[in-house]
């Protein structure tokens, strides 16, 4: 009679468990696939991506001034009189003649002695920094994913850990409840094996309401406004030999992107220092005008005019705005050059911190898996002992418990590896 409860139980589990894994099949969740719709849907990279491509219009803008300006003017006039003058509003006073001309005007700059050159090369390490930025925030919001991933996925396991918990300690309460009938165990048994149920039923409450969580977690971060429940599929545990840190430092430092963004920075802070400097210098440029009259007063206007000149122009005074601005671009680039040097301390201490945290972790995964042997082990012994009637439910009971923490634990060790080689590859810059 027993055996055939057992059967039962376990029959009604696997459906259970078939059941689920059916009904969630169509909303099957891989780690790639997480990251791909992270990479599509979420505002932070479009806005970074967005913001790349509006910095290189910028340098589109400062390379401007390389070619020539053409503007076309079309101008009618008319007078009251012969021989009107403009006589105020001026210091000079011309003669204004009825005429209808249109022309185009033509300017050319020179040279301006590097500040021109120096604005368009700031332009393009802008641009290049905006271009590692998008690449740095990409970066966050794949590890963002892989957290909310792996917590979901952590949050799913003790979820089943939950159910075969609750499936085995129902079992457990029925066979004690059959036997205190049979006054074969006493109700202090039943009692036990009772509390023993609805500590695993709490654990369900509180595995559902763990994964729930996780699942909010990982829409919002997938750039989603309605919460989904997926079947997220496992993803394998690679372990390797122990990395070495001081290798990985300098690949930090050669591939993270927010380092990368920094450096592009300060290099546009001294160019564009230079290019305030350049102010002081004098500005040469070459303008010229061509048109034609065809309705004009005949003895004052010839039907076309053209002209053309040089035009240098050199800054005397300006109430020190150039040398002030000279030396705020200055002091901006020293800023720049101290604030990657800060970045990069602070990226040689976490890629060492993530060294650590990976060893550990895969040391606590080795321990876990040992820990979940051993207390499956015991419970087996307890379950044994107790059915010949050799030991107390107590002994049962606290065997039961262990197994349940060992296997959460495990479960627990496993994703926070994961968790921490995501880490690392991200103070690496190889999360991309």
């Amino acid at each position: 009679m027993r055996r055939k409860r057992e059967c039962c139980a376990l029959v009604v589990w696997l459906g259970l468990s078939a059941m689920t894994a059916m009904a969630g099949e169509t909303n099957r969740l891989s780690l790639r696939d997480a990251e791909e719709m992270a990479i599509r849907n979420h505002p932070r990279i479009t806005q970074a991506e967005l913001l790349a491509l509006a910095s290189k219009e910028v340098v589109r803008e400062v390379r401007s001034a390389y070619f020539p300006t053409i503007t076309a003017d079309a101008t009618a006039a008319g007078s009251l009189g012969d021989n009107t003058r403009i006589a105020a509003g001026g210091l000079n006073n011309p003669l204004i003649f009825n005429r209808d001309a249109e022309g185009l005007t033509v300017s050319q700059l020179i040279t301006d002695f590097g500040r021109t050159i120096n604005l368009n090369a700031s332009a393009k390490l802008n641009a290049q920094a905006e271009a590692e930025g998008a690449l740095a925030t990409r970066e966050e919001i794949l590890l963002e994913v892989s957290a909310a991933y792996y917590d979901s996925l952590q949050a799913q396991t003790v979820l089943e850990v939950a159910k075969q918990t609750v499936a085995t300690r129902q079992l457990v309460f029925d066979q004690v409840s059959i036997l205190a009938t049979n006054q074969m165990k006493s109700g202090l048994d039943v009692s036990f094996a009772k509390v023993d149920l609805e500590g695993g039923q709490l654990l369900l409450a509180d595995a559902q309401n763990g994964l729930d969580a996780g699942f909010a977690r990982l829409a919002n971060v997938l750039g989603g406004r309605e919460q989904r429940n997926w079947l997220l599929v496992d993803e394998p545990v690679t372990s390797g030999p122990p990395p070495d840190a001081t290798q990985m430092v300098q690949t930090a430092l050669r591939n993270r992107p927010d380092l990368l963004q920094l450096g592009f920075e300060r290099g546009a802070a001294e160019k564009f220092a230079r290019a305030e400097r350049d102010l002081n210098y004098p500005t040469i440029s070459a303008v010229g005008a061509a048109g034609v009259i065809p309705l004009r007063e005949p003895d004052e206007l010839k039907s076309d005019y053209a002209a053309a000149g040089v035009n240098l122009s050199l800054p005397i005074f300006d109430g020190m705005l150039f040398s002030a601005r000279k030396k705020e671009a200055e002091l901006r680039s020293q800023a720049a050059g101290e604030k990657l040097r800060d970045a990069e301390n602070n990226a040689i201490r976490d890629v060492r911190l993530a060294v650590l945290n990976v060893n550990y972790a895969a040391q606590r995964m080795a321990l876990t898996a040992q820990l979940l042997e051993s207390a499956n082990e015991a419970f087996e012994l307890a379950r044994a002992r107790y059915k010949a009637g050799s030991s107390s439910i107590v002994e049962l009971s606290q065997a039961q418990l262990n197994q349940t923490e060992a296997e959460i634990a495990q479960a627990g060790a496993k994703y926070e590896y994961q968790r921490r080689n995501a880490m690392l590859a991200f103070e690496l810059g190889e999360l991309r």
